[in-house]
């Protein structure tokens, strides 16, 4: 892949998918990524299903354009190999449990006396420090502790998970910004540094206003469906066949709504007249807009809706959604190559950037120790 980061080397010590995700963004920022994988399992997830042909679907769709070789970063044999591609790189990302990588001599403490320019980032459930630091956690613990679940859901319902896993993807996110930061860092100082990134703690930072209520107002947010906290209308809506999400952020935009709806004289009333008072009285105002929205079709109301530049729009299923015209607009549906299924299809890059070409493809998916031969041959 062409990219900003193009002719940086990445060392990738991650399995699964917090750690995979953060290299993934990277390779598809441009960035060269070796794969370090245990010999004979691999990464776990090459056993997760969904499965093509006995290849997992799971694991293709997030190691796409990475080279794999298998090491044992116990033998001193393995070591030597990983030294030598070490020596090369520009960044390490690991989401070993903390003090793993110690054990076997591959700390940042070690590797930075070794080699000073090297950005060395870690993923791990509850991060290098705290008490807990020394436990594993999955996305749906780090769900659950970090106060999403709490507010996920119907009210009164039983506890939610997230559709995807948030708690993993938020932490592979936020150590592929800390990556790119520490790259700028080390332009203006010529050293590289190591990165602590917690599960848990990107859960945290992501709760904004449940976190704002409760630390402003000392009120403990709910699970409360489809609708905001403090902005109305903005939820899910009946219509005669589906529904509709509708989002009027304020005063014009819901003006708007009841005159698409024939209810100007809502928009006039105290109880409605402002967000504040909307949001008080949601429950009665559901019941008016409803009235309305049921009389036609969800795709009746969009159409009608976009047309007034009113924030609108279906309730897609992964089907709908994948096909959609806009996301395919945008090359998010792109391609790798695996020399036994072929083309395979995954999600593209959501990072659009002027200079560089957003590739159709997004290269080869590795077999395990594929590129043995060429790794040893390059860094011997």
């Amino acid at each position: 892949m062409d990219g900003p980061l193009k002719n940086l080397l990445v060392v990738d010590l991650t399995r699964v998918l917090v750690g995979p995700y953060c290299t993934m963004i990277l390779s598809d920022l441009g960035a060269r990524v070796i794969k370090i994988e245990a010999p004979e399992i691999g990464d776990d997830s090459r056993k997760f299903g969904p499965f093509i042909k006995d290849y997992s679907a799971y694991f293709m769709s997030l190691n796409r354009g990475k080279e794999s070789i298998a090491l044992n970063l116990k033998k001193d044999e393995d070591k030597k190999i990983f030294d030598k591609i070490l020596s090369k790189a520009d960044i390490l990302v690991e989401n070993f449990k903390p003090g793993t990588l110690e054990k076997w001599g591959y700390g940042w403490n070690e590797v930075s006396k070794k080699y000073p320019k090297l950005i060395y980032a870690s993923a791990s459930g509850f991060g290098q420090t705290g008490p807990l630091k020394e436990l594993p956690a999955y996305d749906m613990v780090v769900q659950g502790m970090g106060g999403l679940m709490s507010v996920t859901g119907q009210p009164n319902s039983e506890p939610t998970r997230v559709g995807t896993s948030i708690g993993d993807i938020t932490a592979g996110l936020f150590t592929a910004i800390g990556v790119n930061a520490a790259l700028y860092d080390r332009q203006k100082t010529g050293k590289g540094m190591y990165i602590d990134v917690s599960m848990l703690d990107c859960q945290i930072a992501i709760l904004e206003n449940a976190i704002a209520r409760y630390l402003a107002k000392n009120e403990i947010p709910k699970p409360m469906g489809s609708r905001h906290p403090s902005i109305a209308p903005f939820e899910a809506f009946k219509t005669s066949d589906s529904y509709i999400i509708i989002a009027a952020g304020n005063n014009k935009l819901f003006e708007k709504l009841c005159n698409i709806l024939e209810i100007s004289e809502v928009s006039s009333d105290p109880k409605f007249s402002d967000n504040s008072s909307r949001a008080n009285n949601i429950d009665e105002l559901k019941i008016i807009l409803e009235k309305k929205l049921i009389l036609k079709k969800t795709f009746e109301w969009v159409k009608i809706m976009e047309k007034e530049k009113l924030p609108c729009g279906p309730i897609f299923n992964i089907k709908e959604a994948v096909e959609n015209p806009q996301v395919n607009a945008r090359n998010m549906i792109v391609s790798a190559y695996h020399k036994v299924i072929g083309d395979f299809k995954l999600a593209g890059n959501p990072i659009k950037m002027s200079t560089y070409k957003d590739e159709e493809s997004r290269g080869d998916i590795p077999d395990l120790d594929e590129h043995r031969e060429k790794i040893l041959k390059e860094f011997s």
